[in-house]
């Protein structure tokens, strides 16, 4: 699979054209995970924060239409990209 191919695949789930019905679930393969986390420049991390925090996180991203780790990640992003614009 193309890295092309891997990032319109991912698009579909952070859009829910994916994922978002039974007829769509089943478990990818670690390979094929690895495969798109690498085409995305994705690394997993472990970052423990406060259960309120997460509900929070998760109300707001619903309202956005996403799930709370990619809203997380675009919070995070931006937040960087100001910080470096001020330094």
């Amino acid at each position: 699979m193309s890295k092309q191919q891997l990032k319109t695949k991912s698009n579909k789930w952070d859009t829910r054209e994916l994922g978002a019905s039974l007829k769509h679930v089943g478990i990818v393969p670690a390979t094929e995970e690895l495969a798109m986390d690498d085409a995305l420049g994705l690394q997993l991390v472990s970052v423990r924060l406060q259960k309120t925090l997460i509900k929070d996180l998760k109300e707001l991203a619903a309202g956005e239409g996403l799930g709370y780790q990619p809203y997380l990640r675009q919070i995070l992003t931006k937040h960087v990209r100001n910080q470096k614009k001020k330094a």
